[in-house]
């Protein structure tokens, strides 16, 4: 039984809306509802919660295709952030080198924003493949965000230099 299934059948059991179990752990109703069809899956925390509601072990709650779902889903999400965060880039480049080439200051503060937003997704790409085994392409992979982030800056100021 999956765990949308057992929270679902727990919450029955025990007399409960989900706006009621929401109330009682904390979180919103559309929470709960996402977690019994099985569309997300509730932090630690909130699993203490819940074992301790409905007297039952996390274990009891969770089972190992559960797990599997969370790091499906967990990878599709690093998917989307590693995609922006490429997409971003390239916007970045290709801005910078219309800034350079035709001296239109505008693109220039554009640029800077699709820079920034490539920062925030690769970290959010990092963020959620924490768990991912990096260890031995850690230093390349630091090593290739550092010099592609320092060529894109570097352009950025003699093109801002250069106007």
């Amino acid at each position: 039984m999956k765990f949308g299934e057992k929270l679902k059948k727990l919450r029955n059991e025990n007399n409960m809306t989900q706006e009621e179990l929401a109330e009682k752990i904390f979180v919103t109703r559309s929470a709960i509802s996402k977690w019994e069809t099985d569309m997300g899956y509730p932090s630690i925390e909130s699993l203490k919660q819940l074992s301790n509601l409905f007297n039952a072990s996390i274990d009891e709650l969770i089972s190992d295709e559960d797990v599997n779902n969370k790091i499906v889903l967990d990878k599709k999400k690093s998917m989307k952030f590693y995609i922006l965060s490429v997409v971003s880039l390239a916007i970045t480049v290709i801005l910078t080198i219309i800034v350079y080439f035709t001296k239109i200051e505008l693109l220039t503060y554009f640029s800077f924003v699709f820079l920034l937003s490539y920062i925030v997704f690769a970290f959010l790409f990092k963020y959620n493949n924490k768990n991912a085994n990096l260890k031995k392409v850690i230093l390349p992979y630091v090593f290739s965000r550092i010099i592609v982030l320092l060529v894109v800056i570097t352009a950025m100021i003699f093109t801002i230099i250069n106007m």
